[in-house]
C-alpha cells in the first residue's frame, strides 16, 4: 500500500464515528476499503455483510440499522461475549472463568453480580449490586445439600 493511500485510510480510522458503516458510506469507500478501515477500527480481520460485521470466527462484532442504531460486541479467546455497547450508550461487560462460567457482569445502569463455582461447575456463591447474596454446598454426587441467603433462609441437608 502506498504511503499516501495509507495516510488516507489512517485518517479515516482516526476520524470515524458511530454509526461506522453509514459514516464510511459518506466517504464513498469501496467494499475492500471498508474492510480495511473496519479491520483497523476493530483491531482484527473482519468480514462485512451488509450492515453486519463479523470476526474471523464468524461472531457478530458490529451491526447498525437504517435508523443509525448500532451495537458492537467483543469476545474473549473462548468465544464468550465480554463486552456489548450500543449507540444509546448502554453497555455490559462480563468475565468468565477457564470453564466458560460467567463469574462477573456489570452494566451501564450500575448493576453488577459476581458468581463463584466449584470444580464440578456448580454455582456456590452469588452476590449482586442490590445486596442479595447466596451460598450453596454440594455433595460428591453433585446434589445440593446446603443453601443460605442474605434474607436469612437456610436449608441444611447434610
Amino acid at each position: 500500500m502506498n504511503k499516501k493511500y495509507e495516510r488516507y485510510i489512517n485518517y479515516i480510522v482516526s476520524d470515524i464515528e458511530l454509526p461506522y458503516i453509514k459514516y464510511l458510506n459518506m466517504y464513498g469507500l469501496s467494499d475492500n476499503e471498508m474492510d480495511l478501515v473496519l479491520s483497523k477500527v476493530f483491531n482484527q480481520p473482519v468480514t462485512i455483510e451488509g450492515n453486519y460485521v463479523y470476526n474471523t470466527n464468524g461472531k457478530l462484532i458490529y451491526h447498525e440499522d437504517s435508523n443509525g442504531y448500532c451495537y458492537k460486541n467483543e469476545y474473549d479467546n473462548q468465544g464468550n461475549n465480554i463486552y456489548f455497547e450500543d449507540s444509546n450508550g448502554d453497555w455490559n461487560k462480563s468475565e468468565y472463568d477457564q470453564y466458560g462460567n460467567n463469574i462477573y457482569s456489570e452494566n451501564s445502569d450500575g448493576d453488577w453480580y459476581k458468581r463463584e463455582y466449584d470444580d464440578n461447575g456448580n454455582r456456590i456463591y452469588y452476590e449482586d449490586s442490590d445486596g442479595y447474596w447466596d451460598k450453596k454446598g454440594y455433595d460428591t454426587n453433585g446434589n445440593q445439600i446446603y443453601y443460605e441467603d442474605s434474607e436469612g433462609n437456610i436449608v441444611d441437608n447434610r
